[in-house]
């Protein structure tokens, strides 16, 4: 029975070891609640650190441990301290954190964590990998381990994973400056599914995949070696029935149940009919904007200052990461700003902010959730923020109003809240006021269109609605005609090369017996591609063909010395291998003195562009150009051509990363069809990874072996990885 296996820096574990003994408690959070189901059904497994370093373990308590976390269907990662110092509090929350949350001047680029941070994501995928078959599903989850899909799917390939990353991916020009950006796209690439909270999210991603790896992006599809990775937003939702009934269980208690923080609560809401409270719940993290929420309530009382003495803001900063400078410093300048307003506006019987910082149980969590009249959100940049969405849950009746950041995710999904820029401390006094004074009527029309979309959206229906969407993805969805090319079948392939009297193979040149540089020119022969070539030239009653769109200057000087067969101009010249060049397309070549000009204009309107000028043909490439400028021109550049050529027996390719112009006569079809005629062959393999290439697919026989390189819409029999795998495909040929 295939297993899902859930990865995620934690196990959802408390696991504490006091006077050598074990204690271990299920986590209670967002995260292990929603994958809870999934975990659980079946043959789940979680993986993931338990909490405690190697240092702190001896041989006993390690096996301790282990049976522990084994008895909750889980499995551990071991990590040093070291690891924990350079991994996570290093690279992931001095580098990824504030990266991705747009704090470029708290970013840290230091190669040692990075190096540390690639070796435990490969302790993770170990373990993974330990415990994985062929067949299993897995979820991996967050920032800290964005290596890992790629460790497993490398190993793995017949594994089916997802990715989900739980803070904002940033824009292009923020990611753009990462030294190891390349790694990371690669690392969350290894994925079948890759999940964000927002479409925002979705958008920043593909940019910086077209942008930096060059990858092509259609709708939400990303087109990566041999496999479509697919990419889609899954808001995340909260436990909304844990929070409601709690509520309901709360505002029905006795007053000797109250515990002694709502009585308090109690004392301030009854002194005055007209006394409101707001609340504000964070981690105490600069991504939060406190400081900023703590000066907007301060310009509040000075604009509205009817208010005074009649609202009260309750501060719950959690405390988090307070080893770290950056933070020691927020702490310091929230608790100057609390006591400077606290001076400035206090009366005897009054005081603006209560401010509490530490931890508080579920309980006195709740008393504050239905104590307040107003929640006030506001973070500089957050991956979602389910505060807004738990406080919105306890409002039993539908009263009480949000105000949320529109940087926060959850803003997409709640727009019936009161949404302010956080930075905007005129719009944050603005909203307060109005949400203040708003009717119960249109709280109760708000709260309640935001429960319903809660209630119906959980925590529990996002991790159900990402693994159906991961599930699906195993199935073929029509992106694709062709069966990858697998063990089982080369050996069938090889069965039928070794036993045909004659031979033939096709072999295009770009993209499928070397990879694509930035400059065509670029793309010579190497040694071992030679000796390959060679190897299978010199096989008996095996005719090689090497069929290109090149032109014949650039295989004379690459080829020069060496007796193949070789085809350029996609069919207009033919060399046999003991003969001189023979031209099999007669062509005029007077069109291209009307059309250069036009590719030029678009060079010169376009970045990174070029054009190359064959005998016969003229090619505009496009593959340095940005990504979605190209894509735009390439549309343009089609239009015109289009007009142009109708009739003048021309014909526009769109190969990967080039436009090309060429006569409608010639294609690599008709030059494969005709060295098909001469000889009677009982196999035929032909390779090639482009658009040009499905001209000669179509002509193959039927018992021919077609292949496309890369994982595209194609008519070839089957498909392969890349270039490398052709090499490798080359190989066993000339080992038969």
């Amino acid at each position: 029975m295939n297993k899902t296996i859930i990865v995620s820096n934690r196990l959802p574990l408390q696991v504490k070891i006091e006077e050598n003994q074990l204690n271990v408690t299920p986590s209670v959070g967002g995260l292990a609640t929603g994958l809870k189901s999934v975990h659980s059904e079946g043959n789940g497994l979680w993986i993931g650190w338990s909490g405690v370093t190697d240092e702190e373990l001896n041989d006993e308590l390690a096996e301790k441990v282990k049976k522990a976390v084994t008895k909750e269907k889980c499995a551990t990662v071991p990590l040093s301290q070291y690891d924990i110092d350079n991994y996570y509090l290093g690279f992931s929350n001095k580098t990824l954190w504030p990266l991705f949350h747009y704090f470029m001047e708290y970013t840290e680029f230091e190669n040692e964590q990075w190096e540390s941070y690639k070796k435990v994501n490969q302790k993770f995928a170990d373990v993974v990998l330990e415990h994985t078959d062929n067949g299993d599903t897995i979820w991996v989850h967050d920032y800290q381990l964005l290596l890992v899909p790629k460790m497993i799917k490398d190993k793995r390939p017949n594994t089916t994973i997802g990715f989900f990353l739980h803070i904002p991916y940033p824009s292009y020009e923020i990611f753009r400056t990462f030294p190891w950006r390349e790694e990371l796209l690669h690392g969350m690439l290894g994925s079948d599914l890759i999940g964000f909270h927002t479409y925002d999210y979705e958008r920043h991603f593909f940019s910086s995949v077209k942008r930096i790896l060059r990858l092509e992006v259609k709708f939400n599809e990303i087109s990566y070696e041999d496999r479509i990775v697919k990419v889609d937003s899954f808001p995340m939702g909260i436990d909304y029935k844990k929070f409601h009934e709690a509520a309901e269980k709360h505002t029905n208690q006795e007053a000797s149940e109250r515990s002694e923080l709502q009585k308090r609560l109690d004392d301030h809401l009854q002194a005055d009919d007209s006394t409101k409270l707001i609340l504000s719940i964070d981690r105490m993290d600069y991504t939060k904007g406190i400081p900023n929420r703590i000066r907007a309530f301060e310009y509040f009382l000075n604009t509205y200052p009817e208010f005074k003495e009649k609202v009260r803001l309750i501060m719950l900063a959690v405390p988090s990461r307070s080893d770290v400078p950056q933070y020691q410093r927020l702490k310091r300048e929230t608790d100057e700003l609390v006591g400077r307003i606290n001076g400035q506006f206090a009366t005897v019987s009054w005081t603006p902010i209560w401010y509490f910082y530490r931890s508080m149980p579920f309980e006195n969590l709740i008393d504050l959730y239905t104590s307040s009249d107003v929640a006030l959100i506001t973070p500089i940049r957050d991956g979602m923020n389910l505060v807004a969405k738990e406080y919105v849950a306890t409002r039993t009746n539908k009263d009480g109003v949000l105000i949320l950041s529109e940087m926060a995710g959850a803003s997409k999904e709640m727009n019936e809240a009161l949404l302010i820029n956080p930075n905007n401390f005129y719009g944050i006094a603005k909203a307060l006021k109005y949400a203040l004074e708003m009717s119960l009527e249109e709280q109760q029309k708000r709260m309640g269109i935001l429960q319903k979309r809660l209630q119906r959206y959980t925590v529990e229906k996002w991790a159900l609605e990402f693994m159906k969407t991961l599930n699906a993805t195993k199935q073929n969805n029509g992106t694709i005609e062709a069966k990858k090319l697998t063990h089982q079948v080369q050996k069938e392939m090889m069965i039928d090369f070794n036993k045909a009297n004659k031979r033939l193979l096709f072999l295009d040149y770009d993209g499928t017996l070397t990879g694509f540089v930035d400059n065509p020119e670029d793309a010579v022969p190497d040694e071992e591609l030679i000796t390959i070539l060679d190897a299978l030239n010199n096989l008996e009653n095996t005719d090689i063909v090497i069929i290109s769109g090149r032109d014949r200057p650039t295989f004379e000087d690459w080829f020069g010395n060496e007796s193949y067969n070789l085809i350029t101009d996609h069919g207009v010249w033919l060399k046999t291998k003991d003969d001189d060049w023979d031209m099999i397309e007669r062509l005029k070549t007077d069109w291209m003195e009307h059309i250069s000009p036009i590719l030029e204009t678009f060079v010169d309107r376009t970045p990174g562009t070029f054009i190359e000028k064959k005998n016969y043909s003229l090619a505009w490439h496009y593959r340095k150009a940005d990504p979605e400028l190209a894509q735009i021109r390439t549309v343009e550049l089609n239009t015109v051509l289009t007009s142009l050529i109708s009739n003048n027996d021309l014909s526009v390719l769109r190969g990967n990363k080039v436009i090309e112009i060429k006569s409608s006569n010639v294609n690599k079809g008709r030059a494969a069809a005709r060295w098909l005629a001469k000889k009677n062959y009982d196999f035929v393999f032909t390779i090639g990874d482009d658009w040009t290439d499905e001209f000669m697919f179509d002509e193959m026989p039927e018992d021919a072996y077609t292949v496309k390189v890369g994982y595209k819409k194609t008519h070839a029999n089957y498909y392969i990885k890349d270039s490398e795998k052709v090499r490798e495909l080359l190989k066993m040929f000339i080992s038969k």
